[in-house]
């Protein structure tokens, strides 16, 4: 592979969500990202941000449904934010003092919990079980 240049680390992931102010307080409250406007683009995206990673909100336009058809499978699976190992852990406690419903996955090279927020997205967050592994 001839390879020209180097990305980074994914930026963002844009999602379009029903209720903005909803979608807004769930991601603070069940994920502790902290939400960015940028004046110049008005309303909207709204960015929700940890470090460098994050999302971007848009609003859903529930009264055009023609606009943007699409196959079902050819939707956004899940997105995933990098956690360390401990702070894997406090993310389970976490949900579970939310009574928030998720799921353990162990993917051998990695332990990832997922949970779906208000419009039904899949939200991962996946931690490298050996840090000394495959990636090395």
């Amino acid at each position: 592979m001839n390879k020209v240049f180097d990305i980074e680390r994914l930026d963002h992931v844009a999602i379009r969500v029903k209720d903005m102010a909803a979608s807004i307080a769930w991601y603070k409250k069940v994920l502790g990202l902290k939400s960015y406007k940028l004046p110049k683009w008005g309303e909207y995206p709204v960015f929700l941000l940890s470090g460098n990673a994050g999302i971007a909100l848009f609003p859903a336009d529930a009264e055009d449904n023609q606009k943007h058809v699409k196959p079902v499978n050819l939707r956004i699976d899940h997105f995933a934010f990098h956690v360390n190992n401990e702070n894997l852990k406090k993310a389970i406690q976490h949900y579970e003092s939310l009574n928030l419903e998720y799921h353990f996955k162990d993917h051998y090279y990695y332990h990832s919990i997922y949970t779906d927020d208000l419009d039904g997205h899949t939200v991962e967050l996946t931690s490298l079980i050996e840090e000394n592994s495959f990636l090395s």
